[in-house]
Order: structure tokens, then sequence, then C-alpha cells
């Protein structure tokens, strides 16, 4: 079998897949428009709208890149119950994502990342959330309604996609562990509120920041060989067998551990023309946890997920792989 082969195969696979998402989701909301002049009620640009969106975030938009993928998302989450709840919903249903999984609460309110761009540049962000932990009561129904979406399904990866806005907490995390039984394999975006709950998983993908911030330790993206001793460090601490840590403009650095012994490698990045950095993060740990599912071997899982990221930088806003595009580019650069 050629490599051209292989990958098509591959990609094939992906649609038997059934993807359980647990985590922080949030609507972004996009204002367009045109600047040709200055407000003069402060220095600030003016922005003509002429285009508005509403688009699915955060662990949502990990459904979205799975369902690109041809596999299906099985989502979880927490929203609110407010206007912005009901546009989530109608969002899913626009996508024929399931919204089984979804809890509303009148306890939360819906995230709500807002963007305005003007002259195809983004200008400014305004963020409408909560960020606290889930209360006693909704912690136990979202359980229980993990539960019964893993006992109506049968699961074959699931993702932790984390955005420390209280939907993930360590005892949740705990508990689903426990459900999970160790039969199926876990793969985790972190944040820092969370980042040491998630012990013995199978794949954590920090991104670098996030990887220096938890471990307190500051040295440059090109410092490989320190690099690799932070991440060996804390495959220990967190017992976790594959560590994934994103590195931007410089690629991607994978560890594999089995018993104390260490086998990594680092994947660099593919010339892009990059528009446009939001959700490549929710794009890398969905084809990661694809390919994790899937079994294969940490190179080729590094080289798929790196490549995905790439592809979306290159366009404006938060959207999903294209999965047709991925292929091409997979057998271009590697078949």
């Amino acid at each position: 079998m050629t490599n051209s082969q292989k990958y098509i195969q591959l990609f094939e696979q992906f649609s038997s897949l059934k993807v359980l998402i647990i985590g922080d989701v949030m609507i972004d909301a996009y204002l367009w428009g045109k600047v040709d002049r200055i407000s003069p009620e402060a220095p600030v640009p003016i922005v003509q709208v002429t285009k508005r969106a509403n688009r699915l975030g955060g662990a949502a938009n990990v459904a979205l890149n799975i369902k690109a993928m041809g596999a299906c998302p099985l989502l979880c989450s927490v929203i609110g119950n407010d206007i912005q709840a009901n546009t989530f919903l109608q969002l899913l249903e626009g996508e024929n994502i399931n919204r089984s999984g979804i809890l509303r609460s009148s306890n939360r309110i819906t995230t709500t990342k807002f963007r305005v761009i003007g002259n195809n540049a983004q200008m400014l962000r305004v963020d409408e959330e909560m960020s606290s932990d889930l209360v006693e009561e909704d912690k136990q129904n979202f359980l229980r309604q993990i539960e019964t979406v893993l006992n109506e399904n049968k699961v074959d990866v699931v993702v932790f996609q984390d955005y420390d806005k209280g939907v993930l907490s360590k005892d949740l995390i705990e508990n689903v562990k426990k459900l999970l039984k160790g039969n199926i394999p876990i793969a985790v975006d972190p944040k820092r509120r969370n980042f040491f709950s998630y012990k013995q998983v199978d794949l954590f993908k920090p991104n670098l920041k996030e990887l220096q911030e938890a471990t307190h330790t500051y040295f440059e993206k090109k410092d490989f060989v320190r690099l690799q001793q932070e991440v060996e460090k804390l495959q220990l601490q967190l017992q976790v067998k594959r560590l994934f840590a994103t590195l931007s403009e410089h690629g991607v650095f994978i560890s594999e551990q089995n018993n104390g012994d260490f086998q990594s490698q680092l994947i660099p990045a593919h010339h892009r023309s990059i528009a446009d950095v939001s959700g490549a993060g929710d794009t890398v740990i969905s084809v990661a946890a694809l390919c994790l599912a899937l079994g294969l071997d940490k190179k080729e899982l590094a080289e798929l997920s790196n490549l995905a990221g790439g592809l979306v930088c290159e366009e404006l806003g938060v959207i999903p792989i294209n999965k047709e595009k991925l292929l091409k580019e997979a057998i271009k650069i590697y078949g």
C-alpha cells in the first residue's frame, strides 16, 4: 500500500468513530464592517457593519471539527437558560449535532465572545461569560447526562476541552474517568485551573504558554533541549503516555513514555499565510483525538494534527477543518 492509499484509507476510517467531547462551549459572535473614519467622540475607529454571524466555539468547535472529519461528535456541556442559549442550540441544530448532552442551567450564562472585524482585521473582542464552578446540583445533573450518553453510544475516544469557564472541575474529571473504567482513550486540551487534574490520560495537549505557566518555567520557543526536559518532568508528574505541545510558528513537539523511557519528536510548522489563529487548538486536538482512537503512532498523529492546525489558520475567524483539503495536503507532503 502506498502512503497516498494509506491516508485515503485512514480518512475513510474516521467516519466510523464516535467522539465524546466534554467541556466549555461558547458562541463566537462576529461583526464585520468597513473602517474609513475615526469617531469624533473618542480616538477610535468607526466600524460600519456590513455582516454579522454567530458560530459555535470552544468545545462546540471541537464537535464541528470532529463532524467535518466525518466522525460523530457527542457534545456534553452546560449552558445558561438565557437568550444566547437558544441561539447556541439553534446553531447545534443547524449543524445536525445532537443536543442531548447539553444541560441548561439557570445558574449560568451562555459564554459569548463578540469579535469586531474592520477591513479584515480584528479590532475588538468583548467577552460575556462566567467562570465559577458548577453548583453541586448542576454538577450531579451533568454527570448523569454524561453517563447517559456513554450508556447509549459506543464511544471510541473522549476529549476534555477545557477553557477554564467552570464546566470542568477536578471531581467531575475524576468521576468521568471512573465511568470510562480505563476502557476508552482520553485526549485533553487543558487550561491552567485544572492543569494537574488530568492524570493518567492518553494524550495531553498544552500549548507552550500553558506549559510554562503551569510549571513556572520560562524559556525560548527554540530551546528544544529545555522543552524536552520540562515535558518529560511533566509527563512523569501527570503519568501521561503522550504529551503533545503546540509551539505556534515552530510546529509541535510530541513525547511518548513507556515506563520512564521517553521518545520524542519535533514536527516543524509548514509555511502558511496566517490570517487568524483562533480555533487552531480546537482543530489540533480534534484530529489528534481521531488519530489516537485509531491507534496511530506518535509521529503520524503529530504530523496530521500539526498540518490541520496550520490549514485553519489560513482562514479568518473560527472555522472547522476542511477534510478534503487536509487529505490533499497530507498526500502532497507525506504521500
